[in-house]
């Protein structure tokens, strides 16, 4: 049996920062004026305790929908929502400074076919429809470069069956990051959980995607000498 809280969400770990140095005041004001009205609906257990599904056709009429998991400063994410005006995209990202820079960004940008998850998406795979999310990324996710932390990566199983329950069948599923055990275990746990690696030669993992912007995290660990890889799945 699964430990629950009293609220009746399950127990999850979470590891990550939430927060990191004092915000900006600017920073402050696009989350309390701008955050409420970017949700995706009633994700968190308190306000939606029945796990009832998103309607996804009221929050992003007739457009297919993506999903950025873990989008860190949010440069990426606003870049596809500009590029993509028929597309809407959620993005869940539980580190509030993280959600403060995305926020400016949105407003710089003016763009509204984005909503946001400022917490773990877990919670908002379980509301999300089967079936439902037509592109997924994963950027630059939290390495943990411990051998007794691999447990907490994204590429384990509790992460990607969950994904794969939300994805259409045929959905693109994009994986950056420069360490190289993560792209190992990358292609070892991604294919075991009803994906196939579209690689058909070394620069398929090697240069990135067409439509791609550097972010900060990339951009780091180019200063410091690491090597991007650019990993492309589909749900099969």
């Amino acid at each position: 049996m699964t430990d629950k809280h009293s609220s009746g969400a399950p127990w999850r770990n979470f590891y990550g920062r939430l927060k990191g140095k004092g915000l900006r005041a600017s920073q402050e004001a696009y989350l309390d004026e701008d955050l409420a009205a970017l949700s995706p609906g009633k994700v968190g257990w308190d306000e939606n305790p029945d796990r009832l599904p998103l309607d996804l056709e009221a929050l992003f009429p007739g457009k297919d929908l993506w999903l950025e998991v873990g989008f860190g400063g949010g440069e990426h994410m606003v870049h596809q929502a500009v590029s993509n005006p028929d597309v809407g995209i959620i993005g869940a990202e539980p580190y509030i400074n993280g959600v403060a820079m995305l926020l400016g960004k949105i407003r710089k940008a003016g763009v509204e076919n984005l909503a946001v998850h400022p917490g773990d998406v877990r919670d908002l795979f379980d509301v999300l429809p089967e079936g439902s999310v037509s592109k997924a990324f994963l950027l630059y996710p939290d390495p943990w470069p411990k051998k007794r932390h691999h447990r907490r990566r994204f590429v384990t199983p509790d992460y990607l069956e969950a994904l794969a329950k939300v994805l259409k069948p045929g959905a693109e599923f994009r994986v950056a990051t420069d360490i190289p055990d993560y792209v190992r275990q990358t292609l070892e746990q991604v294919p075991r959980h009803g994906f196939a690696w579209l690689a058909e030669g070394p620069s398929d993992w090697r240069e990135p995607w067409r439509d791609w912007i550097s972010t900060r995290y990339e951009q780091k660990a180019l200063r410091e000498g690491r090597t991007p890889h650019y990993l492309t799945f589909r749900r099969v």
